[in-house]
C-alpha cells in the first residue's frame, strides 16, 4: 500500500468521524471497557466451574448483558458474524495484552513486546471492521475505496498502521 493510500484512508476515517455519534476517543475508552467486562465473563465462568457454585452465573450474566449494551455503541453493523468477530477481536487482544505483561514481569521485554504488538494489531482491526475501512468478508480483506485485497503477508501491520494514526486516545 503506497503512503498516498493510507493518507486516502486516514482522510476517510476523520470523515466517518465527524458524523460518528460518538467520538472515537470515547469509542476506544468504551472499546476497553468492554474488554475487561469480557473478562469479568470469562473469570465468572471459570470460578462458577471450579467452585461448583453457580451464583457465579449470575454474576457472568450480568456483565454480559452490559456488555452487549454497551457493544451496540460501537459495533453498528449487525450482519453476518461482524459482531461475533468484533467481540472475539476484542477479547483475543486484551488476553494477548494480558500475556505480554506476564512476559514483561517475567523481564522478557522482546518477548512481551512480540505479544503486544500481536494485541494492538487486532485492537486495530477491530476499529478498521468496525469504522467501516475493512471489508467484512476474511477472505477478502480489503479497504472499502481499494481494488485488490491487500497482501495477506502484513494485513494486520498495514490495518495497524493505519487505524493507529486515525485514532488517538489522548484526544479529549
Amino acid at each position: 500500500m503506497k503512503p498516498s493510500d493510507i493518507q486516502k484512508f486516514i482522510d476517510k476515517a476523520k470523515d466517518l468521524e465527524k458524523g460518528h455519534s460518538m467520538d472515537l476517543s470515547s469509542g476506544e475508552d468504551l472499546s476497553l471497557a468492554i474488554m475487561n467486562l469480557i473478562g469479568i465473563e470469562e473469570h465468572m465462568f471459570f470460578t462458577s466451574q471450579k467452585l461448583g457454585d453457580t451464583k457465579y452465573i449470575d454474576v457472568l450474566n450480568t456483565a454480559r448483558e452490559m456488555r452487549k449494551e454497551l457493544m451496540k455503541k460501537i459495533v453498528k453493523e449487525g450482519q453476518g458474524e461482524v459482531w461475533c468477530t468484533s467481540k472475539h477481536l476484542l477479547s483475543a487482544s486484551m488476553r494477548l495484552m494480558e500475556v505480554g505483561t506476564k512476559y514483561l514481569t517475567k523481564g522478557d521485554n522482546k518477548e512481551a513486546n512480540e505479544y503486544f504488538k500481536k494485541s494492538f494489531d487486532l485492537y486495530n482491526l477491530f476499529w478498521g471492521l468496525n469504522l467501516g475501512m475493512v471489508k467484512s468478508d476474511p477472505t477478502k480483506i480489503k479497504f472499502e475505496d481499494q481494488d485488490t485485497p491487500l497482501p495477506k503477508k502484513d494485513l494486520l501491520g498495514t490495518i495497524s498502521q493505519t487505524i493507529g494514526k486515525i485514532l488517538d486516545c489522548c484526544r479529549e
